[in-house]
């Protein structure tokens, strides 16, 4: 079981789960149900999903059925949805609407630019930066109306960041990237900090090549846990919120088992020290 109040506080007063479940392995109806009903049990409070999934109708429909089997309601839980690369730019209000209707929300806790791009504009087109601009002013309104709590972006590099704190109207609560040993992203991170910016990490496992590093392993034996566990705990260690995805419900809840243990200085230097600037998944250094 979760420690309930293991949160971080976003810049907009709201308390966001550290543990959350990646929805991204959830296809279809059932399986969504069964990994939902499982981190619920587990005591995760948080779900990530979004418009590229193709779940977050799915999402929505099973909080509907379990949150009162849990003895919850829609406050207890913290749900995250992102917008398409293909609605990014003009498109972005109706795509926004699309997430509500699909999780059959009123609001959504929060709600992500999913990748500076635009789906079928070339990575150096100089529509890139406009078509986001345009999605950010769309997401302000949204969140100005309630619709969305809390509004970030996800696959930011510094350039994009820097761009977006200069212009925007609401400071972005939340950058969600890749980030997991080899990967620190330690002049991103710096940049949130400064910026109030809740800094999130997706890929925490780095698409599971990670789980049979012979460091992790041989952290994971002398804490009696498993590598994924002792992926997870070390960015927790370091206040950066989780997003675990699997779709087998044992999985689910073994990723949950992160707050009765800690790593020690010396192992959380030793995972540290694998920093080398590997990435697993896209790039968006390429996006102008």
């Amino acid at each position: 079981m979760t420690d309930h109040g293991s949160s971080v506080l976003l810049n907009t007063g709201a308390l966001m789960p550290l543990l959350g479940l990646g929805t991204y392995r959830l296809c279809g109806p059932e399986d969504t149900y069964q990994a939902v009903d499982a981190a619920l049990t587990a005591g995760y409070r948080a779900f990530d999903t979004a418009t590229v999934y193709r779940n977050e109708a799915d999402l929505g429909q099973a909080l509907r059925t379990l949150l009162p089997k849990h003895g919850l309601s829609r406050a207890d839980v913290f749900i995250t949805s992102k917008l398409s690369p293909k609605d990014q730019g003009a498109k972005a209000r109706d795509g926004c609407l699309r997430s509500l209707e699909q999780l059959g929300l009123d609001y959504i806790d929060l709600y992500l630019i999913h990748w500076p791009g635009t789906q079928g504009v070339a990575v150096g087109d100089k529509r890139n930066p406009k078509n986001r601009s345009q999605s950010w002013a769309t997401l302000e309104d949204f969140h100005m109306e309630g619709k969305f709590k809390a509004i970030g972006v996800s696959n930011y590099t510094v350039k994009h960041m820097q761009e977006l704190l200069q212009v925007c109207r609401v400071v972005p609560a939340v950058l969600q990237v890749e980030f997991h040993p080899r990967h620190a992203q330690k002049e991103l991170r710096a940049l949130c900090e400064e910026s109030g910016v809740c800094f999130q990490a997706y890929s925490s496992l780095g698409t599971g090549v990670l789980l049979t590093d012979p460091v992790v392993q041989e952290v994971a034996e002398r804490c009696g846990r498993t590598p994924a566990q002792v992926l997870l705990r070390w960015a927790l260690q370091q206040n950066v919120p989780v997003l675990p995805k699997s779709a087998k419900p044992d999985r689910v809840q073994d990723n949950g088992r992160l707050f009765d243990f800690e790593l020690s200085d010396s192992d959380m230097a030793r995972l540290s020290s694998l920093d080398c600037g590997e990435k697993f998944c896209w790039d968006p250094s390429l996006v102008v």
